[in-house]
């Protein structure tokens, strides 16, 4: 081991997947079609939203964030991973690495916070729906918004400003992208209070995002039990399964994740690619599933494809 202190421009390798001879290109190929796929779906997403006038409702400003959110995820992570894949380089510049993990910790905090988000909107329309547009003021939209990405902001820039204090003494990143605990691997120092407020952040995204979610879906079920009109019942779960299929996405992804490194006997190729689905899986569905399951956006797409069809 290279016990010097590595300066901040360094350079890192990053470790690579073991392809057999002629693999390389069909991966690399099938990873750009699901990143474009991914791309597009988003796009679209947020196209509607911001052109189409009778989508500039609370409940899809708030959802403006989620496409958003997604597309920092895949694009911060799978870009580099296929251009390693092909130029078979496998080297990032220590500040480009810090930028990489900082966002797919980001994406990580903010689909939970949004979720969190988007499901308030949903309890406030559906159990209050007298009121909701004197409660989702466009100032409570704002600050909603602002507390979402601002929270997560500053959980994850605490974590980060806390790890590059660390000196390294280590050039390869364990990992085929970078993120917080490849970063804390490559130092030498003490990793305590990384590890602490690490768990701390983690905690608390759970913590928030889940706890408004239990609230809001246990309101709402409460709400439908009640209710006698069967067309509130219809509205509360078109509007609340796509949002707890999201939910339910990422947190397998993300248990898949973490078991695949439980498993001694899990290949550490396999671990990589574990590593990589939350990453492409979340950003790639949620369009998909938000558009099948909310009719005012299916809609909505479709009339917009007609009318360029007709034209």
């Amino acid at each position: 081991m290279d016990n010097r202190s590595f300066g901040f421009m360094s350079e890192l390798t990053l470790e690579t997947f073991v392809i057999p001879p002629g693999g390389k290109y069909p991966i690399f190929l099938l990873g750009i079609m699901i990143y474009f796929f991914g791309i597009v779906c988003n796009l679209v997403l947020l196209t509607l939203i911001v052109t189409q006038r009778n989508l500039h409702k609370p409940m899809y400003f708030i959802l403006f964030s989620l496409p958003l959110n997604d597309l920092i995820g895949i694009s911060a992570m799978l870009p580099k991973v296929l251009s390693d894949i092909v130029t078979e380089t496998n080297k990032v510049y220590y500040p480009l690495c810090v930028l990489q993990a900082f966002l797919l910790h980001m994406y990580g905090g903010g689909i939970l916070f949004i979720l969190g988000a988007m499901a308030f909107d949903r309890y406030v329309a559906i159990c209050m729906p007298l009121r909701y547009n004197s409660v989702m003021t466009p100032r409570v939209l704002i600050c909603i918004i602002c507390l979402v990405w601002g929270l997560d902001f500053v959980l994850n820039l605490s974590l980060f400003c806390l790890q590059t204090r660390l000196p390294r003494c280590r050039s390869v990143v364990l990992n085929v992208f970078c993120d917080n605990p490849s970063l804390l691997k490559l130092t030498c120092g003490n990793t305590t209070v990384n590890n602490i407020i690490g768990l701390f952040n983690t905690a608390v995204m759970q913590a928030v995002s889940l706890s408004v979610q239990a609230f809001s879906y246990v309101r709402i079920l409460i709400t439908c039990v009640l209710t006698r009109r069967s067309e509130a019942k219809s509205k509360a779960v078109n509007t609340c399964v796509a949002q707890m299929v999201l939910l339910v996405i990422f947190e397998i992804t993300g248990t898949f994740t973490i078991l695949s490194h439980r498993f001694k006997n899990t290949s550490a190729d396999l671990q990589k690619i574990m590593g990589m689905l939350i990453f492409i899986v979340p950003p790639v569905l949620n369009p998909i599933v938000y558009g099948l399951y909310t009719s005012e956006i299916r809609s909505t797409l479709l009339r917009v494809l007609k009318k360029r069809v007709s034209t």
